[in-house]
């Protein structure tokens, strides 16, 4: 809860006037205790996996000849009953795991020093914890990931994931229980170790998720804006590890691509593109000899 009520003492308090954004949270946040305000959290995550896979869910739906040239594997479709049943095991898992979870631990997220309080934080200093959150989250997401390729945890724990072996947007949060708490990890650390602002909070578990339903799309769209960020694998880097399934030792990172390409975890990934792009200047320099297209060929490759 803020130590001040009104506008007039946030300035004195600040020296300042305020700006729109500070009086707007201040005006909402004044009289409600810091662990209300947090558990708006929970509200944002259902909204996130309910509503962000929706224009995907139904790009998939259409069938349509537009988007089908950028679905990564052309050939597997699900129903909308498949979908929907993907969606209540999912959700089931948020009511079950991750509400409470995030009822829970309040504690930690005071412990370590999120805050509720004015001023609010600048966009610079937004964007550059941000940066940090995903940094810190993808390297330490890559080794938890590849542990849990391993016989015991692929068998135990990893399996119930790669169920969609071609993914969905809906797919982005299903897995086992146990899987939600140990990547849990990786997500917390950012801002353990770089604390802010509740916003800041907010906008690093909003875009992690939007993050992780763009790279099980199924679809590599051209005109998607990540493709712009250095080293963001996206879905057709991580939609190959789901391909691949089990004996998976590709494309075990989350957000970015340079773990892979470090650690030589991504070789079987960059073949598959070398091989399709030969694929290509071959059909191209024979002028597609009998009618066959590139794109039905590389269709068949990345789907058989």
């Amino acid at each position: 809860m803020l130590p001040y009520k009104t506008v007039q003492d946030a300035e004195v308090f600040l020296g300042r006037n305020l700006t729109f954004p500070e009086t707007v949270w201040l005006n909402y946040s004044a009289n409600k205790s810091d662990y209300f305000i947090y558990c708006h959290t929970i509200l944002f995550l259902f909204l996130i996996f309910s509503v962000v896979p929706l224009p995907l869910v139904l790009v998939e739906l259409s069938r349509s000849s537009s988007f089908n040239k950028f679905k990564i594997q052309p050939k597997a479709r699900l129903s909308f009953a498949e979908m929907l049943r993907c969606y209540k095991d999912v959700m089931s898992m948020f009511v079950f795991v991750v509400g409470p979870l995030q009822i829970v631990s309040y504690p930690s997220i005071k412990m370590i020093g999120i805050r509720t309080s004015l001023p609010l934080p600048s966009g610079w200093e937004i964007f550059m914890q941000l940066a940090v959150y995903f940094m810190i989250e993808d390297y330490t997401n890559y080794w938890i990931h590849r542990f849990l390729h391993g016989k015991w945890g692929y068998e135990k724990i990893h399996r119930v994931h790669h169920e969609y072996t071609a993914p969905i947007a809906f797919a982005a949060p299903y897995a086992h229980w146990a899987e939600i708490l140990i990547l849990g990890i990786p997500s917390f650390l950012g801002p353990a170790m770089v604390p802010g602002h509740m916003i800041t909070f907010w906008l690093w578990i909003a875009l992690r998720q939007i993050e992780a339903i763009d790279t099980h799309s199924g679809y590599d769209f051209p005109w998607n804006p990540t493709k712009y960020i250095p080293f963001y694998g996206g879905s057709d880097h991580h939609d190959y590890h789901h391909y691949v399934g089990r004996q998976s030792h590709s494309n075990f990172a989350s957000v970015f691509t340079y773990c892979d390409y470090i650690y030589g975890t991504d070789k079987g990934y960059r073949y598959q593109k070398k091989l399709l792009a030969k694929l290509k200047e071959d059909l191209q320099s024979n002028g597609q000899e009998n009618g066959v297209s590139y794109q039905n060929l590389t269709q068949d490759l990345k789907s058989d």
